[in-house]
């Protein structure tokens, strides 16, 4: 990013394109200060009640005096998560209503929240929910109601040096916040210069056929290589989920390299090609495949049309995966 910290936002003319998951944290803080701010959306957002209290000292306590307890609260918010993403988004074919209940849920949070029945309309998707990151925030579409806080849907036909033209006309600023996210696909997949087997270019190789790692962690042609953010590997939109289902992973497999005193490991095309198959498959089931997704503008597709971020799986799945997978799919030396 190139955040300046030393400039003052105070009393200034804002102006933020984009309305991620970025900007929706950064929207409210920014209405604080500026004398005026100016949203430009193209894709709204769903967006939840953010469950976001003061945990009691009572309950600090039984965390630190009983681990259990703390593990059960995770347990509870895992579990309202998984039947959000995992349920209603991945498992979509099956549970097609779990998808509909989110989507009231973030409906009714927004009715709450803003009761002009215009900016409602404006802010509201007309995609299925999870086809675009969703989101959770109990002060972003309050901010909307602010006077001095204005939606702006029209498309930017050019920004010069003191303002933005939209087709409705022309609104003067003093900073331009650019929330638009990054480059998810053509860049960073991977991050940096990946090469294994005869000059073979990760990205290129990538780009150039299909987004594949066998169980979200190894390519083949690429020995000795580990890629934890990867296509296939997102275990129930959570970073915890997906790490510690790659861990066990990876603790399986070296396991087999010290049992077979071996210092290479190489995941083979076979078994590759049929874990691809099978996500494949699975991604059909999908709110990807079967939902609204068109007018989503997500980060979730690649340039192949492919969802290939999310495992298409529940975590259950993928951790059981993550322990059972036959060892003898790895090329060891």
């Amino acid at each position: 990013t190139a955040w300046d910290d030393s400039h003052d936002l105070a009393g200034q003319r804002i102006a933020v394109i984009g309305t991620g998951a970025t900007a929706v944290q950064l929207i409210p803080e920014l209405a604080k200060v500026a004398s005026d701010l100016t949203v430009y959306q193209r894709t709204p957002i769903w967006v939840s009640l953010k469950p976001d209290v003061a945990v009691p000292s009572a309950v600090q306590k039984a965390f630190a005096a009983v681990p259990l307890v703390q593990r059960a609260v995770r347990l509870t918010g895992t579990s309202v998560l998984e039947g959000m993403m995992v349920g209603g988004v991945v498992q979509y074919k099956n549970l097609s209503v779990v998808n509909r209940i989110a989507e009231q849920w973030c409906r009714a949070h927004l009715f709450r929240q803003v009761r002009d029945p215009d900016l409602r309309e404006k802010l509201t998707p007309d995609y299925s929910f999870g086809c675009k990151r969703p989101t959770f925030s109990n002060d972003y579409f309050p901010t909307f109601t602010q006077e001095h806080v204005h939606l702006e849907t029209s498309s930017i036909e050019r920004i010069d040096a003191d303002g933005i033209v939209t087709a409705d006309g022309r609104t003067d600023i003093d900073v331009l916040v650019l929330a638009t996210g990054f480059n998810l696909w053509d860049v960073n997949f991977p991050a940096f210069e990946v090469i294994g087997h005869e000059g073979k270019d990760l990205g290129k190789w990538w780009r150039e056929n299909r987004f594949q790692a066998y169980e979200g962690v190894t390519v083949p042609g690429f020995p000795n290589f580990l890629t934890l953010n990867s296509p296939y590997s997102f275990s129930g939109l959570s970073y915890f989920l997906t790490i510690e289902c790659q861990m066990k992973h990876m603790d399986r497999l070296f396991g087999a390299m010290h049992e077979r005193g071996s210092v290479t490991f190489e995941i083979s095309q076979e078994a590759n090609d049929r874990f691809l198959d099978q996500m494949t498959e699975k991604v059909g089931g999908t709110v990807f495949a079967l939902g609204q997704c068109a007018s989503a503008n997500s980060y979730y597709f690649n340039q192949h049309g492919e969802a290939t971020l999310l495992r298409p799986t529940s975590t259950l799945a993928a951790h059981r995966a993550a322990a059972r997978f036959p060892v003898e799919d790895y090329v060891y030396a």
